[in-house]
C-alpha cells in the first residue's frame, strides 16, 4: 500500500523527523518537516534543581515523558560536570519511560529502565503504576513547562505523590523561512495530510500560519486534507481550533503514519 507521491507534513524539525521521513519515502510519499516549536532552555540551574529535589523529596520512582527531557537534562549535566551525580541520583530510583524512544535515550545515558507502559502516553503511565501497585509512593517527573496537569492529577487519584520539575518551556518556532515551501503548497491545496505530534505543536502551527492566513481560510484549507493527531491530548488541542482529525491508535510516529496511510488510501 503506497501513497503515490502524496505530500504529507509532520510538525517536527527535520532533525526530529527522521523516522517519519523514512516511513514516507518507503511508501512513495513526499514528506515535509515543519519545525513548529522550539525549546526555551531554563539553563544550567535545572541540574542542581533536579538533584536537590531528588535529595529533599527522596522519590521512589522517576518518570521520563520524552527523549527531549532526557537529552536536555543529561547534556546539561555533562556541561556542568555533574553527569556522575545525575546518573547516580536517577539510578537510585525505579525508572519508568513513557515509550521506546525515551527508553533508548535513557539507556544511552547508562540508565536502566525498569518499566515502560504498553500504551505510550500519560494514560499508559497511569495504567502501569496501577499494575505495579504504587499507592503511597513518591514520583519525580522532569518535563516541559508546557505540559498539561493531566498526568499529575491522574497519579494523585491513584494515590501517588508527584513532584514535577520543569526543565524547559516551549514557544512557536521563530525562524519560519523553512515553512515557505509548505505555505505555497498549502495555499494551492497540494498538501494531502498533516501529522500533529503534540498539543504545543498545534498551538505553534496556528500561531505561525495565522501570520499569513486568516482563521477561516486556514480552517477551510485544513478541512480539505487528512489531519492525524499522535494521541488524545493533541486531538483535544486540535478540537479547540475546530479541526477534525483522526487519532492514532498507537501513540508513536509509526502509529500516526499508519493512521495517515489508512485515511489516504480508503
Amino acid at each position: 500500500m503506497t501513497l503515490d507521491g502524496r505530500t504529507i507534513a509532520i510538525t517536527r524539525s527535520k532533525d526530529d523527523a527522521g523516522e517519519f521521513i523514512s516511513l514516507a519515502e518507503q511508501s512513495n510519499a513526499e514528506p515535509i518537516a515543519l519545525p513548529t516549536i522550539e525549546l526555551v532552555n531554563k539553563g544550567e540551574k535545572i541540574v542542581d534543581e533536579f538533584l536537590e529535589s531528588i535529595e529533599q523529596y527522596n522519590p521512589d520512582y522517576s518518570v521520563f515523558m520524552s527523549s527531549k527531557a532526557v537529552k536536555l537534562l543529561f547534556d546539561t549535566a555533562k556541561k556542568v560536570g555533574k553527569i556522575k551525580e545525575l546518573q547516580l541520583a536517577v539510578a537510585n530510583t525505579i525508572v519508568m519511560s513513557v515509550g521506546p524512544k525515551t527508553t533508548v535515550s535513557l539507556e544511552r545515558e547508562g540508565i536502566k529502565v525498569n518499566h515502560q507502559p504498553t500504551t505510550f502516553s500519560s494514560v499508559g503511565v497511569g495504567e502501569e503504576f496501577t499494575k505495579i501497585h504504587a499507592v503511597g509512593k513518591k514520583v519525580i517527573i522532569p518535563r516541559s513547562g508546557a505540559s498539561t496537569p493531566f498526568l499529575k492529577e491522574l497519579l494523585n487519584k491513584i494515590g501517588i505523590d508527584v513532584l514535577e520539575i520543569h526543565l524547559y518551556d516551549v514557544c512557536a518556532f521563530r525562524d519560519t523561512t523553512q515553512w515557505n515551501g509548505f505555505r505555497e503548497l498549502f495555499s494551492q491545496n497540494k498538501v494531502d495530510g498533516i501529522v500533529f505530534t503534540s498539543a504545543s505543536s498545534v498551538r505553534g502551527f496556528f500561531e505561525i500560519m495565522s501570520k499569513d492566513y486568516n482563521v477561516e481560510t486556514l480552517l477551510n484549507n485544513l478541512e480539505k486534507l487528512s489531519v492525524v493527531s499522535i494521541g488524545p491530548f493533541t486531538d483535544i488541542e486540535l478540537k479547540k481550533f475546530k479541526v477534525k482529525n483522526t487519532v492514532a491508535e498507537v501513540h508513536t510516529v509509526a502509529g500516526a503514519f499508519e493512521a495517515m496511510k489508512n485515511t489516504l488510501t480508503v
